[in-house]
């Protein structure tokens, strides 16, 4: 009789370690960048003199460069047949610009860090994605990216922690806080250097040379840019976390205490990727990605409706556990609709069309925010969301096709 063992083994056992192993060098990474990034907002605002508006172009801006790097260094990654070299740049870069933030004098210069910073991460972005997948088994995917996406959001919430009680310790002094989110950025790197191992590239797996050509484009199939055009609409309703950061802010929480709204949200998101990773792997993931925009929604009512700490904190940490059930998803569809030689170039143009939406979300949500208030950021954030939604109902019918004719 055979052995029913690998059921009986826990789910987190089965995983291999190479998922762990980037798990981790995300999560430091995030503990670094975080430090900086809960601080960064009120940082301009408070200190260098920046609008809302400034700080949604900032962001924006940011996180465009950002995607826009990563479908060159993920097509780079399909066209040369390994991942872990640019992905170890990529962490490489951003850990060198982080003694940026203490340096700089001026809002130039923190402008500039930040933009070099979304480079390091744009370069490794889709070839550690697309990593992710190479060592993956097949059904196990939702797990693989949820955990990663978990450890990564453990460090989100850890690095906001670290800069109140260091806020705390220092007297809100913004400088030396952001001199000690450069240790963990390179433990990050260390990490991905001497720890993590690329598996052999598969014999006969076909060789691409020239992934952004549009013949290899349209092989990447409709199904996979219906996942893109949902994921588009996630990202457009789901604006900056800057500006959960400045509702706070409105509410009269003292300025060192301020980041912990990102420990809040990323708690309660860290808790919630992997879980739902692993439920995904059973029952699909179109429900869990309905129920999580669903949660979207909730959380943008609250956010503009309330006006007390309580009704705002409750929003960030529906938000929160919505990115839960969001993100580990939509990169695991993207693996899994896409052929295996081709998965860095996916991630990168699924990085791409998502990081230029990120800058449109950004600049309309600060718009809004100068123009009408707060309140109709959220509002606006809602309706984008219930669009999205309907934009996910045809998409599992056509995943559904396509597991069809996969079929022998």
């Amino acid at each position: 009789m055979p052995s029913s063992a690998p059921e009986k083994t826990p789910h987190w056992r089965r995983l291999p370690s190479g998922i762990w192993a980037l798990g981790f060098v995300s999560m430091f990474m995030d503990i670094s960048s975080e430090m900086i990034h809960a601080l960064l907002p009120v940082y301009l605002t408070v200190g260098l003199g920046a609008t809302a508006l400034t700080v949604g172009v900032i962001e924006g801006i940011a996180e465009a460069t950002a995607a826009i790097t990563k479908v060159f260094s993920g097509a780079l990654s399909d066209r040369i047949g390994r991942r872990k070299e640019l992905a170890a740049l990529g962490y490489g870069l951003a850990a060198l610009t982080k003694p940026v933030f203490p340096l700089a004098p001026s809002l130039g210069w923190v402008v500039a860090a930040r933009f070099v910073d979304r480079v390091g991460k744009g370069i490794r972005g889709a070839p550690r994605d697309a990593l992710v997948a190479d060592i993956t088994p097949v059904g196990m995917r939702g797990a693989a990216f949820g955990l990663r996406q978990s450890l990564d959001t453990v460090g989100a919430f850890l690095g906001p922690l670290a800069a109140v009680g260091l806020m705390y310790l220092f007297a809100n002094d913004f400088r030396r806080v952001f001199w000690f989110a450069v240790i963990p950025a390179f433990i990050s790197l260390a990490l991905i250097l001497f720890v993590v191992k690329e598996p052999e590239r598969k014999p006969g797996l076909r060789k691409v040379r020239n992934p952004l050509s549009r013949a290899e484009l349209r092989l990447l199939g409709g199904v996979y840019w219906w996942v893109v055009a949902v994921a588009m609409l996630f990202t457009l309703a789901r604006f900056s976390e800057a500006f959960l950061i400045l509702r706070v802010q409105g509410t009269g929480v003292p300025v060192m205490y301020v980041p912990l709204v990102l420990v809040g949200m990323n708690v309660v998101y860290a808790m919630s990727a992997w879980p739902v990773g692993v439920l995904s792997d059973g029952i699909g993931r179109v429900g869990l990605l309905l129920a999580g925009l669903g949660l979207l929604i909730v959380a943008d009512l609250f956010l503009a409706l309330s006006n007390g700490l309580a009704g705002i904190a409750s929003g960030v940490l529906i938000w929160g556990l919505h990115m839960g059930f969001a993100q580990g998803l939509l990169s695991a569809l993207v693996a899994e609709t896409v052929p295996e030689e081709l998965r860095g170039t996916a991630f990168g143009m699924f990085n791409l069309v998502t990081g230029g939406t990120l800058l449109v979300a950004s600049v309309i949500a600060g718009g809004l925010w100068e123009v009408y208030g707060a309140q109709w950021t959220f509002v606006a954030g809602a309706v984008f969301a219930a669009t999205a939604a309907i934009g996910l109902l045809p998409l599992r019918r056509r995943l559904r096709g396509a597991a069809k004719a996969r079929r022998p």
